[in-house]
């Protein structure tokens, strides 16, 4: 039965992630007019607010849909965003280190974020951020 639940949960998280990505992606062409003339702001403006967006929809998507959290926002956004800003942090810093300094192929650190950040947010999104689920 448990594993089940795990299976249904980890289920529920690929959909909100699959779902926050397409989220991020349409608002950013749509933000950014997808590279014609009617762009409502900047390429790199347009990503920064199509990423909050996002974010937003993922905090409640994982919040009411993958862990069902009756928790209180004022303790589970904040860790939440901190938690993001490690994974941001982590697709900064991979090709930083791995492709720049280390000469490796670009491939090596966008595989291991694409791996690393969203294992490390399905532990630390059950374990710590919505933790009474």
């Amino acid at each position: 039965m448990l594993n089940m639940l795990r299976s249904h949960r980890l289920s529920r998280f690929a959909v909100i992630g699959v779902s926050s990505t397409l989220v991020y992606g349409v608002c950013a062409l749509l933000l950014s007019g997808g590279g014609t003339r009617a762009a409502l702001l900047p390429a790199t403006l347009a990503s920064v607010v199509a990423y909050a967006i996002a974010g937003l929809f993922s905090y409640a998507g994982h919040k009411y849909y993958t862990f069902m959290s009756a928790g209180d926002h004022a303790f589970e956004l904040p860790r939440f965003l901190l938690l993001n800003a490690i994974g941001l942090a982590t697709a900064i810093v991979l090709p930083v280190v791995l492709t720049e300094r280390l000469g490796m192929p670009a491939a090596i650190p966008v595989v291991l974020t694409c791996i690393s950040v969203p294992l490390v947010n399905y532990i630390v999104l059950g374990r710590w951020v919505f933790r009474d689920a």
